[in-house]
């Protein structure tokens, strides 16, 4: 199960996934009128968005795989 998840994660597709994830949570949180809300999950929108155009996996470690996603994707092929 872990193993399959860290390759669609670490897989084009898992890039963009985590990407737009992030692009959408900043849309929904910057606008918002509860200023604390809204800064809050615009913050925490940088953890995919960053993490999917820097190529890392977050979950990778905990998951027992590498961080960075050329390494996670030599350990699940």
């Amino acid at each position: 199960m872990s193993e399959s998840f860290v390759r669609f994660m670490v897989s084009p597709a898992g890039r963009a996934l985590r990407v737009g994830a992030g692009l959408g949570m900043l849309a929904w949180g910057l606008p918002r009128r509860d200023a604390t809300a809204g800064a809050a999950t615009a913050a925490l929108a940088l953890v995919p968005l960053g993490a999917g155009l820097l190529d890392q996996c977050v979950l990778g470690p905990v998951l027992g795989y590498p961080l960075e996603g050329d390494a996670a994707r030599r350990a699940v092929s």
